[in-house]
């Protein structure tokens, strides 16, 4: 017996159509009838185990949740995502790409998996984080706050390499500050490491190319 089935109610969210499910029997802590959330098709959420999609949650794409696996709140999982065992996506979460989010794992608040990267163990990512690429995620680790695993932006200088760490910093080598700090004492910091006239003009001028990406991509 399959333990969902379709409402009947549906709804498109860019050009995929999205179907409402409930509970056709009762399993772990979901009752007989309730209503749960929103999946593509029925490959979305595996019909064995507790997996359960809940609240405003959308899975869709070849997104698969299977296993213990929770997603709720207003939680979104798509692309070739993968979310089992006993993990949890919630909040306004998105796991997206060819990502995976396993073990005890907890992705929240607004934080973004993709690309190819995993999540596992009991780790979490909440607040603003973004991890990505081929980065991992494990054991007992805590990503939060507007940090990025994997940065989306690196440049190779002269002499260091410049990245735009979070959403509000920039690092340079081991250095890491706001663009405000950047403009009011990068000169003084390159001086003090020795650099050339020449080197710092390069430097502030990764800065203003760092500072313009912010702009567009970290609001």
């Amino acid at each position: 017996m399959k333990k969902y089935s379709f409402t009947g109610e549906t709804k498109v969210f860019f050009g995929i159509t999205l179907n409402r499910i409930k509970a056709d029997i009762s399993f772990s802590t979901v009752v007989e009838g309730e209503i749960g959330g929103w999946i593509e098709k029925e490959e979305s959420l595996d019909q064995s185990g507790n997996a359960w999609v809940s609240g405003n949650a959308q899975v869709y794409g070849d997104a698969q949740v299977s296993g213990n696996a929770q997603v709720s709140g207003n939680a979104r999982v798509s692309g070739d995502a993968q979310v089992c065992e006993n993990a949890r996506v919630y909040g306004n979460a998105r796991v997206y790409g060819n990502a995976q989010v396993y073990g005890d794992a907890q992705v929240s608040g607004n934080a973004w998996v993709y690309g190819n990267a995993q999540v596992s163990g009991n780790a979490q990512v909440y607040g603003n984080a973004q991890v990505s690429g081929d980065a991992q995620v494990s054991g007992d680790a805590q990503v939060s706050g507007d940090a990025w695993v994997k940065t989306p932006l690196f440049i190779s200088g002269t002499l260091w390499g410049i990245s735009v760490s979070s959403k509000t910093t920039i690092s340079i080598g081991c250095n890491t500050f706001t663009p405000e700090v950047w403009d009011d004492k990068g000169g003084e910091l390159g001086r003090a490491e020795g650099m050339t006239k020449g080197e710092i003009a390069e430097y502030k001028m990764h800065i203003e190319y760092c500072k313009r990406w912010m702009a567009i991509y970290c609001k």
